[in-house]
């Protein structure tokens, strides 16, 4: 690990850590208080997240990898560290569109043509004018990309697609949302699984589409089954070349992952905040042992993962690949959210086992919701299952059996 802040970075932290003091508090008592109070707490989690990332949009901190152009600050490395360092402090709001800012509008800046509806596309997730959308797994094929099927035949000025995509976040609130389509059906009966693949922007509310939400673990509504039945896509909203959505896919998931590697600066934030709620609720499990050692262990293993992040960022500022650390950070990341969550019932004790709605509920339930939730971080930004074979084949070099 080899860097250090410039004066730049420090001036960034500063500029940001000054908007967001005085943005956050007028924010939650003027616009965040304006929220329709008839609207179930889902939805008013996202109307505030709008009207935040709304907000951030105009002072330009919503994108801030953007380029200036895009409404963007062209952050570099270390200054993408500084705004996830000062948002977890700051406890400020989610944005309404993850999946468009961090993910899907890099691919449009790169990929799409520059014109009217490259510009429309990027206001739309920049202003949350309409929520975005991401399309990856399928039903029979998993987190194994090389395997799609979803069929995009090519007619005319259009593609036509046949087939379903699953695990599509938030797809059933969306308008748009970046595919990967299958337009060489032969490329798999050929094992040449990464041909034939291309990735489409793909408007939901055309005729053909269907969006069903898949109730999860926690009974909430979140994922999405998207099934497309004779569906008409402009071949004009392709990204890249025919054939080429394998690339694009590839820097979708790296954006994706880097992300979620860097998420250990938000966990210390959630550890401390739940030191907090014990103190408060049940202080006598501060005095246990066992407890103790299993929070002072979490805290280390958070510190290293900050740790393993910094290191990747070493290697990206002196040219080389951030590899294997981001994908053994993004492991961390998935053991140390389920550790945290089991820790939390175990500080808590009965009291952290009351869920949402209850009068007694603990910082309103959200305790015993994570618990639950946190297994799908053995799932998402890519399974650990196939993240462990890859750093046993490719980093560590293991002998196969």
């Amino acid at each position: 690990m080899d860097f250090a802040f410039t004066p730049e970075d420090e001036a960034f932290r500063t500029e940001l850590r000054e908007w967001l003091a005085t943005n956050i508090a007028e924010f939650n008592s003027a616009e965040g208080s304006e929220i329709d109070a008839e609207l179930s707490s889902w939805e008013r989690q996202y109307e505030r997240r709008k009207k935040w990332q709304r907000r951030m949009a105009d002072a330009g901190w919503a994108a801030i990898n953007w380029e200036k152009r895009w409404g963007g600050r062209e952050a570099t490395i270390m200054q993408n560290v500084i705004y996830s360092e000062e948002m977890a402090k700051a406890k400020a709001p989610g944005v309404y569109n993850a999946n468009g800012i961090w993910q899907i509008g890099p691919m449009i800046n790169r990929w799409a043509e520059d014109g009217e509806q490259k510009e429309a596309w990027l206001t739309s997730i920049l202003h949350a004018e309409h929520h975005w959308c991401q399309g990856f797994s399928e039903p029979e094929a998993g987190s194994d990309l090389a395997n799609l099927r979803l069929q995009a035949i090519r007619d005319g000025d259009d593609y036509v697609l046949n087939g379903q995509k699953i695990w599509c976040t938030t797809a059933h609130i969306a308008k748009w949302g970046l595919f990967l389509v299958r337009t060489d059906p032969t490329a798999i009966e050929r094992g040449a699984q990464h041909e034939g693949i291309t990735a489409l922007i793909v408007d939901l509310e055309v005729p053909g589409v269907e969006v069903q939400t898949i109730r999860d673990l926690v009974d909430e509504h979140s994922f999405c089954l998207v099934t497309f039945t004779d569906a008409h896509v402009k071949a004009a909203y392709r990204l890249g070349d025919e054939g080429a959505g394998w690339l694009v896919a590839m820097g979708t998931l790296g954006h994706e992952r880097v992300g979620t590697s860097g998420l250990s600066i938000t966990m210390k934030s959630s550890l401390d905040d739940l030191i907090e709620s014990v103190r408060k609720h049940n202080p006598g499990a501060l005095s246990d042992p066992d407890l103790r050692d299993r929070i002072a262990r979490t805290y280390t293993q958070l510190e290293l993962t900050r740790l393993l992040n910094y290191r990747a960022l070493s290697k990206i500022l002196a040219g080389e690949k951030n590899w294997p650390e981001v994908p053994i950070a993004k492991l961390q990341w998935s053991s140390l959210a389920q550790t945290i969550a089991e820790l939390n019932l175990d500080l808590l004790g009965p009291l952290g086992l009351l869920a949402k709605g209850g009068p007694d509920a603990v910082d309103k339930g959200s305790w015993t919701r994570l618990y639950s939730y946190q297994r799908y971080t053995s799932i998402g930004a890519g399974t650990t299952q196939v993240q462990k074979n890859i750093i046993a084949d490719k980093a560590i070099k293991l002998p196969r059996r």
